[in-house]
């Protein structure tokens, strides 16, 4: 049924009639459809929930374009990135055409739905630039980190349950709660896996995210576990290119504090809060979305 996501986006697009943001829409990396899916799992198969889903990959999508100008990526998932390939202007226009178009759409839905999600997307937003500022300076606070990637990621999976309970008839405060936390542990293995996994895997380079002065949770209990002259160490690398000695070092101190498995159990904790949460509802297929995201390997 996610087939039918992608053909209600592009018939959305191809309403905007214009040939180079229809061809410039097709070659987006379509990523795991994460959110899609949940729409669809928890609201089922109808017009009503595909739309939706199809609205908040329209805005998903929007906010990687952001994202990548930002981060200065040339790669997302192994394909090249819109700014690389068009330039920063026209990846910003895209993601601005995307958030516009899906915004159009959304106001077609339930006041609840479209408060909802216009909430998440302004929370995403200040997630975005709290990134953007945590990454000036070495950060070793991991609540910080975590109210960020609940802003920068999770607001927007939380919104996704809650408004697919909405569209079911279900209860939205348990499925609010399952979407929190999946994803919160989603984001959390994403950052192990910039650690763990190796470059054709990841679509990026390794370590890339403390290149780019993300201080990601295992870094910060690496830092948290250190002395005081390993400390200086892993700062002094904070933000810079590595090379191979340096992120062979950080590979180890990661390995002998045990900083990924620390990081991997509070992911696996979240998760398992989640299940709980719609566990009276024999919700088996989101049982299944969380068992995947915890073993996925990219």
């Amino acid at each position: 049924m996610v087939e039918a996501v992608e053909k209600c986006m592009l018939f959305w697009i191809n309403e905007l009639e214009n040939e180079e943001i229809g061809a410039l829409f097709k070659q987006l990396h379509q990523g795991k459809r994460l959110r899609a899916k949940l729409v669809l799992k928890i609201a089922g198969e109808s017009k009503e929930a595909v739309k939706l889903a199809s609205v908040i990959e329209l805005i998903h999508a929007a906010s990687l374009l952001h994202d990548d100008v930002i981060d200065e990526a040339s790669v997302r998932r192994g394909t090249i990135s819109v700014n690389a390939s068009e330039g920063s202007k026209i990846a910003v226009m895209m993601g601005d055409i995307l958030y516009s178009k899906a915004y159009t759409e959304l106001a077609n839905f339930d006041q609840k739905i479209s408060q909802a999600v216009a909430k998440a997307v302004t929370t995403l937003s200040i997630g975005e630039y709290t990134d953007v500022k945590m990454g000036e300076q070495f950060n070793s606070d991991a609540d910080a980190y975590i109210d960020m990637i609940y802003k920068k990621t999770a607001s927007l999976i939380e919104a996704t349950a809650y408004c697919a309970a909405i569209l079911a008839g279900k209860e939205p405060q348990a499925y609010s709660l399952y979407g929190k936390n999946l994803g919160l542990s989603f984001q959390i293995i994403d950052d192990i896996l910039d650690i763990v996994s190796d470059e054709k895997s990841l679509g990026k380079p390794a370590l890339n995210d403390y290149k780019e002065g993300k201080t990601t949770l295992p870094y910060i209990y690496l830092y948290n576990a250190m002395d005081e002259v390993s400390r200086q160490r892993l700062q002094k690398a904070h933000g810079c290119l590595l090379d191979a000695d340096e992120a062979s070092w950080i590979k180890e101190q990661m390995k002998e504090h045990r900083c990924v498995e620390a990081s991997y159990a509070l992911a696996q904790r979240l998760s398992n809060e989640a299940i709980t949460a719609v566990s009276r509802y024999d919700e088996t297929a989101l049982v299944g979305i969380i068992d995947d995201m915890m073993k996925r390997e990219f």
